[in-house]
């Protein structure tokens, strides 16, 4: 984004226009995720860190997106803001056209509830509970009524492929499976994105694999996915690739492009 883009209000006609252009993506309301000139810094003991330095990211609805960098790049800071888990020292971040860079923690509670389906390497699954019940959980919590919490959840469930094993306990299921009931869990909620955080991170390689093909197929299917890897091979499963390093998008471009630059074969999907 330009100097002139970054200093005009986000909300005027002129610069959502440029936005777009800019990241190829039309019209406004194809936009789940605008940032616009993100900083995020931290007082260590009176140093001060900046984590980011103004970064400006436009995601759109169905994008499957990979975002990586080195350790430090400010990639899992990114990601927490993304996630609404922190927020900001400065800039505007939209979250499916609602500002959410200003909100209070309790709004910003009732955002990720509703929003946001999160994925984490650890799957953060109840060892004694089902995985029916694991993937019903966030249904609980919202208040909604038994039966249809489990229609939703077995319909969640046949979107990861895992409708078979649906009475079985975590320790009943190998680390794919398991990793499948998480993003069913993250999916119950119809989010506006699936934000998952090293996915297969403790995953083997023809696991990860099998992973990578859920989240192609559920990218396929229309969800918006966003991932943050420091693998490069992982990275390279995504549609768009954004590179992250000193707290600055380094590169942002489509998967061809990056595995070309970098030597990593595009997947065969």
């Amino acid at each position: 984004m330009n100097q002139e883009t970054i200093e005009a209000p986000l909300g005027t006609t002129a610069e959502r226009q440029i936005v777009a252009q800019q990241a190829g993506i039309a019209p406004e309301s194809n936009w789940v995720i605008v940032t616009r000139g993100i900083k995020r810094e931290y007082d260590m003991g009176g140093e001060v860190v900046r984590a980011l330095r103004g970064v400006d990211v436009v995601i759109g609805r169905n994008e499957y997106v990979a975002i990586m960098g080195p350790s430090g790049s400010g990639k899992s800071t990114l990601m927490n803001i993304l996630g609404c888990l922190d927020t900001p020292n400065g800039g505007e971040y939209w979250l499916n056209g609602q500002l959410v860079s200003t909100m209070s923690d309790d709004a910003l509670a009732r955002v990720r509830n509703k929003e946001i389906g999160f994925v984490f390497q650890t799957f953060n699954l109840l060892p004694r509970a089902s995985a029916l019940h694991n993937v019903e959980l966030p249904l609980v919590y919202a208040g909604i009524g038994a039966e249809e919490r489990k229609r939703r959840a077995k319909q969640a469930l046949e979107k990861v492929q895992l409708e078979n094993r649906m009475d079985h306990r975590p320790n009943e299921l190998s680390g794919g499976q398991r990793q499948r009931v998480a993003i069913a869990r993250a999916l119950v909620n119809d989010p506006s994105m699936l934000l998952a955080d090293e996915p297969t991170g403790n995953l083997d390689s023809a696991t990860s694999e099998e992973i990578m093909r859920v989240f192609e197929s559920l990218a396929t299917a229309g969800q918006t996915v966003v991932m943050v890897t420091h693998e490069p091979d992982i990275a390279a499963h995504a549609r768009r690739v954004i590179v992250l390093r000193d707290g600055l998008i380094s590169t942002d471009e489509r998967r061809e492009a990056f595995s070309s630059r970098l030597g990593v074969p595009v997947p065969q999907l």
